[in-house]
């Protein structure tokens, strides 16, 4: 069975998302803050060891792109992951390549 023609609009969109997905900062961002829920650009700093201006400059382009949220709290901004396909994406990608993994370190006796 033939699967439906996607739009180019939407193929245009999925190559954007594409785009800001694959920067490795990003993902380790996008990581810590899955695992972690909300966190702000100084924790973000402390556990990646990035420097503030950089995790800044990746956390903005995620927000723009509707995949982050942010909110300011007193002096910090917080940012949270508010589209769930990007957490499923990635953890299909990396499941897909432990998987692989796992399989080219099977021995066969």
């Amino acid at each position: 069975m033939a699967g439906r023609l996607v739009p180019q609009r939407l193929i245009e969109a999925a190559a954007e998302r594409f785009r800001i997905l694959s920067e490795p900062v990003r993902l380790v961002l996008l990581n810590h803050l899955n695992a972690n829920g909300e966190m702000s650009v100084q924790q973000l700093v402390e556990a990646t060891g990035q420097r503030q201006s950089n995790i800044s400059k990746h956390l903005a382009q995620m927000a723009h792109a509707e995949m982050l949220e942010r909110r300011r709290d007193g002096q910090h901004v917080l940012y949270r992951v508010i589209d769930p396909t990007v957490s499923a994406l990635c953890l299909l990608v990396c499941g897909q390549l432990q998987s692989a993994a796992d399989e080219s370190t099977t021995f066969v006796a």
